[in-house]
């Protein structure tokens, strides 16, 4: 379906009036970050020198280099945990039968639906009553959880859609169920399995709530838990604060510029039959 003239102008207005609410306040920090420190009064204002030693100032007093490797040790546990499991159950789901898969899957499809508050409370005296609070594994086996059901929905459909073809092919040429899944499908569908590991790697990076309440000693602290901390002891210091807060989005942001390619191709594509 072809849009006419005045149906493009609109739809450029309108996802431009979106654009601009959101990379606005994106400049406004960037803008703050590298403010003097006293010149900084928390408005939106252009910096008449740039003050770039605000990042290494709020990198000593932030203690931002324990955040960011306790953040890439649960990120990167939760991403391959996620990744592993809810490949090997999207294609049971998609391409083996068992007695109950249907049942199971929506019960599965259910951890989409349900928020961090409505079970971190009983969860917190779960891994109490085992001794896994303010421990890592307190971050990472809950979040794999929270995670996993979004992984099997999403590799269940690209499974799904995988060519049978092949798959005929392959079990013909002697290939088990585990054969034909790691050495046929899953590199067939490296695009989909990254734009998975991205959205997964975001939503943990960012994650604030499960720290919270797990986490007590310091040196467990991740980025976004780190940098509220760091906020409170430094309320009027706009310019350190804004400059935390580049350091903590920054990782993110830097991992999806370098997968973008592959993001966009997995969320438009999907398998590719090749």
């Amino acid at each position: 379906m072809r849009l006419s003239r005045r149906e493009q102008i609109v739809d450029h207005l309108v996802l431009g009036l979106f654009a601009l609410f959101a990379v606005v306040p994106l400049i406004g920090v960037l803008l703050s970050a590298v403010t003097p420190a006293k010149e900084n009064e928390g408005s939106f204002a252009v910096p008449r020198r740039l003050a770039l030693g605000n990042f290494g100032s709020a990198w000593d007093q932030g203690h931002f280099s324990t955040y960011m490797v306790a953040s890439l040790v649960v990120t990167a546990s939760v991403i391959v945990l996620t990744t592993m499991l809810g490949v090997l159950a999207g294609f049971a789901f998609a391409r083996l039968s068992f007695a109950g898969s249907g049942l199971l899957f929506f019960v599965l499809l259910g951890g989409l639906l349900l928020p961090a508050e409505a079970f971190i409370i009983p969860l917190y005296f779960n891994l109490r009553g085992v001794g896994l609070t303010d421990t890592f594994l307190s971050l990472i086996l809950p979040q794999t959880a929270q995670s996993l059901a979004f992984a099997v929905f999403w590799l269940r459909n690209q499974f799904r859609t995988f060519p049978s073809d092949i798959v005929e092919a392959a079990r013909l040429d002697g290939a088990r169920d585990l054969r034909v899944l790691w050495q046929v499908m899953v590199p067939a569908s490296r695009a989909p399995i990254v734009t998975m590991c991205v959205l997964i790697g975001m939503w943990t990076w960012n994650e604030f709530l499960i720290p919270l309440v797990m986490i007590s000693s310091d040196d467990r602290r991740t980025a976004p838990l780190g940098l509220t901390f760091f906020q409170g002891q430094h309320l009027n210091a706009y310019s350190l604060i804004a400059a935390g807060g580049v350091i903590v989005a920054l990782p993110i942001v830097v991992a999806y510029f370098c997968l973008q390619k592959r993001f966009i191709s997995g969320m438009l594509d999907g398998i590719a039959d090749r």
